[in-house]
């Protein structure tokens, strides 16, 4: 695997576009009569005119009118946007209900008859799980979504590959003390093999030979998921939660979606208010981790002694989950600290959690920036200031209570984008966000059709990177 690289240049500068002046033809066409001042009142209205177009043309007509600022109302996922067609193919059981049976039977399962007995285990990477079984409901389930799903092949714009690759990844037998522990009498599983399987499967379907890949859809949330195979399918539009382990042409924000973690504790139900939430800052998770997670060690090392601050090293557990329930419900600012990679599912338990996520990761990638503004709900932080002695509480502290209270107002506007469960909120999103790299999957599929193969020893002009600019805190 090649290491993403950690900067990437910054995206060109916006265009702004001013109407022009009104035509020389309209104003030789005037009576010679009009004074000075009636041709520049002409002029302005004319003017005034071209603003109202351009303005209800392209700003006004998609989100509509009298939306939030941080977010667009609900209906906007669909609204004045053409739905796209999907086809989900219809793959081996190996690659979907087969994984889910493979992951049961390596901790002690049992073989079951009836894939709809198949329960598929609850992680921070299950959106896998939430978009199958999406597209498996009737279509009067889907009314307002902006992915169709096409029974025909032949009408259909994308192609949706349901293979659990996270659930995959995991799937193998359970390991203890670092040693592989194999149930007695069962067959050990292998995600490379899988993986390697469904590119021999896919290379037998026309619908993946007639467009070198460019009109599929791939899910790969885990940041390792796919990771034998991603250089043969990253033509594709990943469905991915950050691009920590991917190369530059391999992933970008153009090409794919960030998708978010499914949260792990309950969403905070109560309303906004600092008066039950007396910790300053909360933070649960594993101290020691590699890379720029290195970053959570220095944090320990400074905050754990301070008052009102509650940092804890933790495993993923029921338990665990319990302690953070409690901690994020009920403390004001709630800490993200770059890991393995550089987002995980604590940030998405801090945002249903109505707790201010104070965000320490500098190559972080967030989902749904086009509807959410998370200068609004998180504080952003970077690696080199949050690490001074004394910074980081001192600045939290100054935070005023009413500001506090409008990060939350802000949050409770938002969280529904970070539920999967609601019917109007992750997976809609996530479906509305794919819908919007039609445009591009048909312009490379006839781009590549036009070129002449070449090899390059570095990335073409087709590859189109994130954003790597330096964070700047908001506070």
């Amino acid at each position: 695997m090649n290491p993403r690289p950690k900067l990437r240049s910054p995206p060109p500068s916006s265009v702004v576009i001013s109407p022009g002046s009104p035509p020389k033809s309209l104003i030789n066409k005037m009576p010679r009569k009009f004074t000075r001042s009636t041709l520049t009142l002409a002029t302005t209205l004319f003017s005034i005119l071209a603003l109202y177009a351009f303005f209800n043309t392209f700003i006004f007509s998609d989100p509509p009118n009298n939306v939030s600022s941080v977010s667009f109302s609900r209906n906007y996922n669909t609204q004045n946007l053409k739905s796209v067609k999907v086809y989900m193919y219809d793959l081996p059981r190996k690659f979907t209900y087969g994984v889910i049976e493979s992951y049961a039977l390596a901790r002690g399962g049992e073989k079951q008859s009836d894939d709809s007995l198949l329960k598929y285990p609850g992680n921070q990477h299950s959106a896998e799980w939430y978009l199958f079984s999406d597209l498996n409901r009737p279509s009067l389930e889907r009314v307002g979504s902006a992915a169709t799903r096409v029974m025909n092949p032949e009408e259909a714009d994308l192609f949706y590959v349901p293979f659990f690759s996270s659930l995959s990844l995991v799937a193998n037998p359970i390991r203890s003390n670092n040693a592989v522990v194999a149930p007695v009498e069962r067959p050990a599983y292998s995600d490379e093999e899988t993986q390697e399987s469904l590119i021999e499967w896919l290379e037998q379907q026309e619908y993946w030979k007639r467009n070198n890949g460019w009109d599929h859809v791939f899910i790969c949330q885990d940041p390792n998921a796919l990771y034998k195979v991603v250089d043969k399918v990253k033509n594709g539009v990943l469905l991915v939660s950050d691009f920590g382990r991917l190369a530059r042409n391999q992933a970008s924000l153009v090409k794919d979606v960030i998708l978010p973690y499914s949260h792990r504790i309950n969403t905070y139900t109560g309303d906004i208010g600092v008066e039950n939430r007396n910790s300053l800052l909360f933070f649960m998770g594993n101290r020691y981790r590699k890379e720029g997670g290195k970053i959570r060690d220095l944090l320990f090392q400074l905050l754990e002694k301070e008052e009102d601050v509650i940092i804890k090293h933790g495993a993923q557990s029921r338990e665990s989950r319990r302690e953070a329930r409690k901690g994020m419900h009920t403390s004001k600012f709630c800490l993200h600290p770059a890991g393995d990679t550089p987002s995980a599912c604590r940030l998405f338990d801090a945002i249903v959690s109505l707790c201010v996520p104070v965000i320490i990761s500098d190559h972080i990638e967030l989902p749904f920036e086009d509807v959410v503004d998370y200068r609004k709900i998180a504080i952003f932080v970077d690696s080199n200031t949050a690490v001074k002695p004394g910074f980081l509480v001192k600045k939290l502290r100054k935070v005023s209570m009413e500001r506090v209270l409008e990060y939350q107002r802000e949050l409770k506007k938002v969280k529904h984008y970070y539920e999967y469960e609601d019917p109007n909120g992750t997976v809609k999103e996530i479906w509305r966000q794919v819908s919007l790299k039609l445009p591009l999957v048909r312009l490379m599929i006839n781009r590549d059709k036009r070129l002449v193969k070449r090899e390059f020893t570095e990335p073409d002009c087709s590859c189109l990177c994130s954003n790597q600019t330096g964070i700047l805190t908001t506070l």
